[in-house]
């Protein structure tokens, strides 16, 4: 994931092995997570944490097959 990134990883994000082998690196099989802010904040606190991550990931390239609309 940090040659895909070109960077290494956050303390907040992980990456999650679509096939859930975990030995199996290859990009098209890895998706990068990161955490959600926890139950029951602020609405407030939401949108500022949706407003970092957006900042953070906008132009990056998409590593999930969500991007398509797939679950």
């Amino acid at each position: 994931m940090k040659r895909i990134l070109g960077r290494h990883l956050l303390p907040t994000e992980s990456v999650h092995h679509r096939n859930g082998v975990r030995d199996d690196n290859r990009p098209e099989n890895l998706e990068l997570w990161t955490r959600p802010p926890p139950a029951g904040i602020r609405v407030s606190d939401a949108i500022a944490w949706a407003r970092e991550i957006l900042a953070l990931y906008t132009g990056a390239s998409d590593t999930s097959n969500n991007a398509q609309g797939r679950p």
